[in-house]
């Protein structure tokens, strides 16, 4: 009778535990390629800006793509730093310092994130770091798209 209560228990543990991985994995792919930003703006221009993003692929091959991305296509973009293991890029483009890193969710779920400084010079033009995660989202495949846009 014990035996058959601990054997019972361990099934519902098991079952409440599958049943959470599961919704946490349809909320991710509910919000997958929705771009979310921040970003904070001093009087003197001076800040920060964020943009996060959640895709459907494996985190070391959005680390791999995104590196190469930035070595081929970008020659005004310095490598600072790069570490597969944190799956991490640190980059720079004149005054401004960036760093994207991808940390993964699972197998096949990854949150990119790209964090920059403003530094009072950039134009009010389109955020360098939503247009680094829309290029690695094109370089991926993965339709992206910016909230509130």
């Amino acid at each position: 009778m014990r035996t058959r209560l601990v054997a019972s228990t361990a099934v519902a543990v098991l079952l409440i535990a599958t049943a959470a991985q599961a919704q946490w994995v349809m909320v991710a792919r509910a919000v997958s390629g929705q771009v979310q930003r921040m970003s904070n703006k001093s009087s003197n221009g001076s800040g920060y800006d964020v943009a996060t993003v959640v895709l459907m692929a494996n985190a070391d091959k959005v680390y791999q793509t995104a590196l190469a991305s930035l070595k081929t296509n970008h020659p005004e973009v310095t490598i600072t730093s790069h570490d597969a293991k944190k799956r991490e890029i640190k980059f720079s483009k004149g005054n401004q310092v960036a760093s994207m890193q991808a940390t993964p969710l699972g197998d096949k779920l990854t949150q990119l994130v790209v964090a920059s400084n403003l530094t009072g010079m950039q134009p009010d033009a389109t955020s360098v770091v939503v247009q680094g995660v829309m290029n690695v989202c094109k370089q991926m495949n993965v339709v992206c798209t910016v909230e509130g846009e």
